[in-house]
């Protein structure tokens, strides 16, 4: 049997550096899109340093109803967010040491873009690291695979349907992901778990938990080597 390792996750806004790890460390990533969407989470803010501390960059939605899901979740056109999100991340990013050589990240994605779904834009900004960082991992769209069932087993359908032979699950997950579920469809499950170093970061204590820009904009050239480290592979 072809091994198939299989992770299954909801597209972020400028994710963290664990989220590009965790898509090194598969065959397959599949965005998690046609589940509901849930309001002040990863999925339309994160965060960048500033002198003053890590502060917010939230992208405004649209108004929907409740079950909405992220993939049709559409961005609010009443203020010009992107404009703002750029100037902040210039701002406090401008004298990085590599921010010349990457700044064209955020002017492609807040300039040269109009944004209209939020899960589109976050798809491409994934897309885009991981061209930058040599990730050549297959993407799926959930929404493209007709399958059922809640939690857990949802999760198992979307492996049996792509052949997975491994299931690669963030940390969190163990408070709602039966193991027996997996073994008993042949399917092996493991967790990731991130020990990341620190690098020279800019504005002071050093904080893990900001967007992969903050690593792009310090680290250069050796983002790849220091992202694709920190992941680690626990049964």
């Amino acid at each position: 049997m072809i091994e198939n390792k299989v992770a299954i996750l909801q597209s972020n806004y400028i994710p963290w550096k664990g989220v590009f790890d965790m898509i090194n460390m598969v065959d397959t990533f599949v965005f998690f899109e046609d589940v509901d969407y849930t309001k002040r989470d990863w999925r339309s803010r994160n965060k960048i340093k500033t002198p003053n501390g890590a502060i917010w960059l939230s992208v405004p939605v649209a108004k929907s109803p409740r079950g909405t899901k992220i993939s049709d979740i559409q961005i609010s056109q009443s203020e010009d967010w992107q404009l703002k999100h750029y100037k902040s991340i210039e701002l406090n990013y401008k004298k990085a040491p590599f921010y010349d050589k990457y700044k064209y990240i955020i002017e492609d994605f807040y300039l040269g873009n109009k944004w209209i779904n939020l899960s589109e834009m976050n798809i491409y900004f994934t897309k885009t690291i991981c061209e930058i960082l040599n990730i050549q991992t297959k993407f799926i769209n959930s929404k493209d695979i007709s399958v059922s069932g809640a939690k857990d087993i949802r999760l198992i359908e979307i492996c049996k349907e792509l052949k997975a032979t491994e299931y690669l699950s963030g940390p969190s997950a163990k408070d709602y992901i039966d193991p027996l579920n997996f073994e008993n469809n042949n399917i092996q499950l493991s967790y990731i778990k991130y020990e990341y170093p620190e690098y020279i970061q800019m504005h002071g204590q050093f904080n893990h938990y900001i967007s992969v820009l903050d690593v792009l904009f310090n680290c250069g050239d050796s983002s790849r080597e220091y992202i694709l480290m920190g992941g680690k592979e626990s049964i």
